[in-house]
């Protein structure tokens, strides 16, 4: 593997740039002009590079299935911590035992894009970044830092539920509902209406772009500095369809709680506009503000396409990617009731 030809931004993914533009820079790293080159191979290719992401890993205490290792900024290089550092940013190389692993970070990286500049989505800071062989990885600031190092108070969503893989058995982070999620925003934060809209966008971008591993642990609040509580923002947002057999929602109980299915679902199969908008009624939205939020996931976006032409996707999986887009798109549009 060699090092790609950069065309467009690592980072926002713009075009004119061999490397992360300013805006990127400002950021993501902190305004410093960090290289989109990473001073280390993958852990597969170099023993003594594996021998230090095996150390970091073993002080890295962020949950998942996915590999992650913590990086922090010195000056304007990025290196792995030592003991005793806190670090800033989370690294992902590719993944193990997925079909079209080394698609995964180009993919992460290009479904967080689409979420913050097209849907407005607030998302935790990210950038695609490369091994010194080429090979891609993916990389996140970390939100629940603060700048002089200190933790910042966050909560997933399993945490909040009461539920852990001891008391709720092995796939407690998908035993839920997203009706009994937004209970959860109702009763932990105080602004809960401003944050169930946002909830409920985020559900609805999760199911547009065929994220089936939105579970628990992938929804968060964060303290303010007021000392109440807010959404995180949104992070590890993926198309897992591109590499998995999953379901169309990861939450095993779907959209409602106590096996509640619209008619639209149990004639259909599958969530549609009906669905979404019953869902929204049913968390207590105000119609008008949940129509608005409905139309502009509803809508085909330009943008959408224009993001995965310029991504790092390959050729074959930019094809893939847009023609799951289209397919949920298609089934948010689709409605029984004539509410569209």
């Amino acid at each position: 593997m060699s090092l790609p030809e950069i065309k467009y931004c690592p980072g926002r993914l713009a075009e004119g740039f061999n490397t992360y533009s300013p805006t990127c820079l400002k950021r993501v790293f902190n305004g410093r002009k960090v290289s989109h080159i990473l001073p280390y191979y993958p852990p597969d290719v170099s023993e003594e590079d594996a021998e230090k992401f095996r150390q970091n890993r073993k002080r890295l205490s962020i949950s998942g299935v996915q590999e992650k290792v913590s990086v922090m900024l010195e000056k304007n290089n990025l290196r792995l911590t030592e003991e005793g550092e806190q670090g800033t940013y989370i690294l992902k190389p590719v993944p193990a035992d997925l079909r079209k692993a080394d698609q995964v970070p180009a993919n992460e990286h290009l479904t967080m894009q689409i979420a913050r500049q097209v849907f407005d989505i607030p998302t935790a800071e990210n950038a695609l970044i490369f091994f010194k062989n080429g090979e891609p990885a993916y990389i996140t600031k970390r939100f629940d830092v603060a700048e002089d190092g200190t933790k910042i108070g966050k909560e997933d969503f399993a945490t909040l539920a009461g539920k852990t893989a001891e008391t709720a058995g092995a796939n407690y982070k998908y035993e839920y509902s997203y009706e009994e999620m937004a209970e959860l925003v109702q009763h932990y934060i105080p602004a809960a209406m401003v944050e169930l809209e946002k909830l409920y966008a985020l559900i609805l971008f999760n199911y547009l772009f065929s994220n089936g591993d939105a579970h628990l642990k992938n929804y968060g609040v964060i303290e303010t500095r007021q000392g109440d509580y807010m959404l995180s923002p949104a992070y590890d947002l993926i198309n897992t369809s591109l590499h998995v057999d999953d379901a169309a929602m990861a939450l095993h109980d779907g959209l409602f709680k106590d096996d509640y299915y619209t008619e639209s679902f149990e004639a259909n199969g599958f969530y549609a506009y009906d669905d979404f908008y019953e869902f929204g009624r049913k968390i207590g939205l105000v119609e008008s503000r949940m129509i608005k939020i409905l139309n502009k996931f509803k809508t085909r976006h330009d943008d959408v396409e224009s993001l995965i032409k310029r991504s790092f996707l390959s050729t074959e999986m930019k094809k893939a990617y847009m023609e799951s887009y289209l397919s949920r798109l298609k089934a948010i549009n689709y409605s029984t009731s004539g509410k569209v």
